[in-house]
């Protein structure tokens, strides 16, 4: 046994000095190889199964949480192109108020009538802050209505497009006056008590003529788009598309003055059409 030992270890101290085994050697590592890779694998499998499924883990949380950053700056995105479209909507208003001489109070819709004949609005001005019966409202476009109750906080407006409001107007182009009426349709007025021979045009600019006491002259009321003559009638149909947003304004302007007027409440329309408002009327307004 120590004749074998030390055979053993002579051995392996002239193998060390001359590397005799080494080829020996080399050619039991690809023996040996497989079979250690083969043991070694169920434990190279459990950690790379393992990352997989916490790398698969991560990687969801992650898109779940860049998914719900995502639905937050689409709903700010959102907000932000409502203010953008607001700011430009005010900006236009301002500029607007920067051309009219009289005192303005700015304010904004709070509330619409749903009624199907009625073009109403509720503003959140009130007496509180000057507001009165008769006062005209305008947006950055136009002439949209004038209020008719007012209480503290609050004042409810009519839309010059409300059937039973009637304005004063006046072709900017040539001075030609009447009264242009609403007919419950929100892009359209009426205007009556034209003969058909009238200088009215498509394309005409009305204003307000300024006549009722109420309305200053000057501002835009609408462009007319239809003229219709009737062979029954000595008068013309005429349509015109109102110049403010009414569907659209959220802020307004209301036109202030030093005292309200002796009769606040609006001109009505008069029933039966032309002949009857000429019958009425006797005379142009």
């Amino acid at each position: 046994m120590v004749v074998l030992s030390l055979a053993s270890i002579a051995m392996m101290t002239v193998d060390h000095r001359q590397h005799h085994m080494d080829d020996v050697r080399a050619g039991l590592s690809y023996v040996v190889y497989p079979i250690l890779y083969l043991v070694g694998l169920p434990g190279r499998a459990g950690d790379w199964l393992s990352e997989a499924l916490s790398t698969r883990n991560t990687l969801e949380r992650e898109n779940a949480a860049l998914k719900e950053q995502q639905l937050l700056l689409d709903s700010k995105l959102l907000k932000l192109e409502a203010l953008e479209a607001e700011n430009g909507r005010l900006r236009a208003l301002f500029d607007s108020s920067a051309q009219i001489d009289q005192r303005l109070l700015i304010s904004e819709l709070v509330s619409v009538d749903m009624a199907p004949f009625s073009r109403q609005i509720v503003l959140n001005k009130g007496s509180d802050q000057g507001v009165h019966e008769g006062q005209p409202i305008l947006d950055a476009y136009g002439v949209m209505g004038q209020v008719v109750r007012v209480t503290p906080r609050t004042s409810t407006a009519m839309l010059i497009t409300d059937p039973n409001h009637a304005l004063p107007i006046e072709v900017n182009r040539n001075g030609l006056r009447s009264v242009a009426r609403g007919t419950s349709d929100p892009s359209q007025l009426e205007l009556f008590h034209l003969p058909g021979n009238a200088d009215i045009q498509r394309g005409d600019l009305l204003v307000t003529s300024g006549l009722d006491g109420r309305f200053p002259p000057g501002y835009p009321v609408a462009y007319v788009t239809r003229i219709e003559k009737q062979t029954d009638s000595p008068f013309v149909v005429v349509s015109a598309e109102p110049t403010a947003h009414l569907e659209n304004s959220r802020v307004v302007l209301l036109v202030m003055s030093d005292s309200p007027p002796a009769d606040a409440t609006p001109e009505p329309a008069p029933p039966g059409g032309a002949e009857a408002a000429r019958e009425e009327k006797g005379a142009e307004p």
